[in-house]
């Protein structure tokens, strides 16, 4: 139900990942603000694919396998679109 959730959005409009829910797949779109140049350091870049796992005070999302937790802040900066 999820995964609905994400495609009834419209492709040409980005979300934050705070406003993903949680269990939705999401392309990066853009990676920009402060922060951003770490989460480029951990591998995180523009198309990759990210499934939100939880959200709270740090989002946990699951990245080629590996759990990352990404504060709330930083995750404002970090746009995204359903996975086709």
């Amino acid at each position: 139900m999820a995964h609905a959730l994400a495609t009834e959005v419209k492709s040409d409009c980005d979300l934050t990942l705070n406003e993903v829910g949680v269990g939705c797949d999401v392309t990066i779109r853009v990676l920009g603000g402060p922060g951003c140049e770490r989460l480029r350091d951990l591998g995180l870049c523009e198309q990759l694919q990210v499934r939100k796992l939880s959200g709270g005070r740090n989002l946990i999302c699951s990245v080629c396998g590996t759990r990352v937790a990404i504060s709330r802040e930083l995750a404002e900066h970090v746009l995204v679109a359903p996975v086709d």
